[in-house]
């Protein structure tokens, strides 16, 4: 009898820890696949962190963006896919269109990332801001004489500029912002004029423009902020020197314009995913203040979570407006951006 009632009393003291043990377990079983252009270094300890806070497992693979999406829409249901992470809204587009994800309602993003960097029908989320500024040889170019990206086509620029090729997606939407805010017409005008000023033809990619206007090749460049701080925070004192003998221009600021153009890093729930919760549960973890500071300066871009602070070399860059449009529009007409490019010359 005694036997018996100190059995029931042991049973009792573990039914707690009984109760507790599948919901672990559960949690522990639980594993998240990721696609990612991002490059592993930039973001396997924000995974790290997100599996030890949460129980939650991953599998990470990353690629080229655009190959990435082609596994995912040639894999289709037998995807094992949860969650795809890429850069520029226009590459988020095209993985909407290809119909590779899938809208998620949730507080917590739609709270925290604001309207215009995120898809209007919740299929993807920015997670990092990037921003693609005028940058210039303080040597050879005095601020003053800059202004906006409208002013770029000036006769006094001729010979002068360096900027990547029209193939490039973010030049492409770049376009497509102007677009918006100028019209067709103005934006192939403006596109004309600028390849009129280029210093030589679009070759490589944003790092080979800065290098190019260290080197006195060109005395500006436009070409995305983080290549800059890339530059500037590199264990290598050549880049390090490259960086130093550049600045940032922040265009069209005036209280009537519309601001620096901007785009993001983003990433969204696939549309076969067999973990969607879990899923969705990262994207959430990935817009915490503590993922957004550490996410933004690991990649020298800007958080897209408001009040979170940014990295000494960002502030260095200087306070800047942007530009709100919403990012969704970008994807959606890149095709007229392609071939507005097309006929004014740039290639």
């Amino acid at each position: 009898m005694k036997n018996s009632v100190v059995r029931k009393l042991l049973l009792i003291s573990l039914l707690p820890s009984l109760m507790i043990m599948p919901q672990l377990s559960r949690a522990a079983d639980e594993v998240v696949n990721i696609y990612s252009a991002r490059k592993e270094a930039l973001i396997l300890p924000l995974l790290e962190r997100f599996k030890q806070e949460t129980g939650i497992d991953f599998k990470l693979v990353t690629g080229k963006a655009d190959a990435l999406l082609k596994r995912l829409e040639l894999e289709g249901k037998l995807s094992p896919a949860d969650v795809f992470i890429t850069t520029d809204a226009g590459r988020l587009h095209r993985a909407k269109q290809a119909g590779v994800l899938q809208a998620i309602n949730s507080d917590v993003l739609n709270q925290r990332i604001p309207a215009n960097l995120r898809d209007q029908e919740n299929q993807w989320f920015g997670m990092s801001e990037r921003a693609r500024p005028i940058i210039y040889a303080p040597d050879r170019v005095n601020p003053s004489e800059l202004s906006t990206y409208e002013a770029l086509t000036d006769s006094k620029w001729q010979g002068r500029i360096c900027i990547r090729s029209s193939g490039n997606i973010y030049n492409q939407s770049m376009i497509v912002s102007m677009m918006e805010a100028n019209g067709a017409d103005k934006t192939e005008a403006w596109a004309r004029g600028l390849v009129a000023n280029f210093a030589r033809p679009p070759a490589g990619g944003d790092t080979d423009q800065l290098k190019a206007a260290a080197a006195g090749l060109c005395d500006i460049a436009i070409a995305n902020t983080y290549y800059l701080g890339r530059l500037l925070n590199s264990a290598k004192k050549r880049d390090r020197a490259i960086g130093e003998q550049l600045a940032v221009f922040w265009p069209n600021q005036g209280e009537a314009d519309r601001g620096a153009h901007v785009n993001v890093s983003g990433a969204a729930v696939t549309r076969h995913s067999k973990n969607v919760k879990a899923a969705q549960r990262l994207l959430e973890f990935m817009v915490t203040d503590q993922s957004q500071q550490w996410y933004a300066e690991v990649n020298n871009e800007y958080p897209v979570v408001a009040g979170v602070d940014i990295s000494t070399t960002l502030q260095g860059f200087g306070q800047f407006k942007a530009d709100t449009i919403n990012l969704t529009v970008l994807g959606e007409k890149n095709a007229d951006a392609v071939k507005l490019m097309d006929r004014a010359g740039w290639r």
